[in-house]
């Protein structure tokens, strides 16, 4: 995939530094100041979750903190935007699952 390298308000790419995180257990590149979102997408990353109920898959959809569509888990915190957050070194980034089905039916009944 392909970043803005040089961009009049963000600056150049190459004056950032490389960063690494995980994502469900691979190695994921990003720059510094980079959110979450935009480092799984210039990595080919599409699917940031599953839909809880129905295990249909969600990503990136507004990608300015309205919809909630691109929570993931990250460092073990669940519902964390992947839009607003920025990337930090070491940080481990897990998709969100659907729910088991006692869960389900949980909610279900409601």
């Amino acid at each position: 995939m392909t970043r803005i390298i040089n961009h009049p308000v963000l600056g150049k790419l190459n004056d950032r530094n490389l960063l690494s995180f995980q994502f469900d257990g691979k190695p994921v590149e990003a720059y510094e100041d980079e959110t979450i979102a935009a480092s799984l997408l210039a990595n080919g990353v599409r699917k940031l979750r599953v839909h809880e109920e129905s295990g249909t898959p969600r990503g990136i959809y507004c990608n300015i903190g309205h919809c909630m569509e691109c929570r993931v888990n990250v460092n073990g915190q669940a519902n964390v935007r992947a839009c607003l957050t920025v990337v930090e070194e070491g940080m481990v980034v897990e998709s969100g699952n659907q729910l088991p089905n006692i869960v389900k039916r949980m909610v279900e009944q409601r």
